[in-house]
């Protein structure tokens, strides 16, 4: 017998939170179907193409959050080992690195077991984490693929923090 035998019947999707969530910042997004919704966000180094995905199955309305970076083949097993350090040091979510096709990507979840309905602040919490921990390692990615770097360099380059100003 599973401790989740049977799923509740819910009064909202949360991909429609997700929805009005990008309506109100007017980002650019499309509704593929009832359970996914797709957002282009701009950031500082990127573009971000966000996805919200409602498994009901698992109740968990699942994020990924891809930017445009292919990674070659070559430079493959170095970007796998930057994910992993990266990883290491994340307390939500995780980074992918979806081989066939060399895209890296920040994933995370939201479980909502047992009928738990969705905030509007929960979905923009679960964006804001993807886009801040993309932002801060974009960067880093970016090294290891087009700069040849080490994983541990580009993470040691891109975490160097500066205080003040010049």
């Amino acid at each position: 017998m599973s401790l989740i035998e049977h799923l509740q019947e819910r009064e909202n999707n949360p991909v429609d939170v997700v929805e009005r969530l990008a309506a109100l910042h007017d980002w650019a997004f499309d509704r593929a179907c009832d359970d996914e919704i797709a957002i282009s966000v701009q950031g500082r180094w990127t573009d971000y193409q966000v996805s919200f995905t409602w498994m009901n199955d698992i109740e968990a309305l699942h994020l990924a959050c891809a930017f445009d970076l292919k990674v070659p083949e070559a430079r493959r097993p170095e970007v796998l080992a930057l994910t992993a350090l990266i990883n290491e040091q994340l307390w939500v979510g995780h980074f992918d690195m979806w081989v066939k096709d060399g895209i890296i990507m920040f994933r995370h979840a939201l479980l909502l077991a047992g009928g738990v309905e969705v905030a509007g602040r929960q979905c923009e919490a679960l964006l804001d984490a993807a886009l801040e921990t993309s932002e801060r390692h974009f960067q880093a990615f970016q090294f290891v693929v087009w700069a040849g770097k080490s994983a541990r360099e580009a993470l040691d380059t891109t975490m160097f923090e500066t205080a003040g100003e010049a």
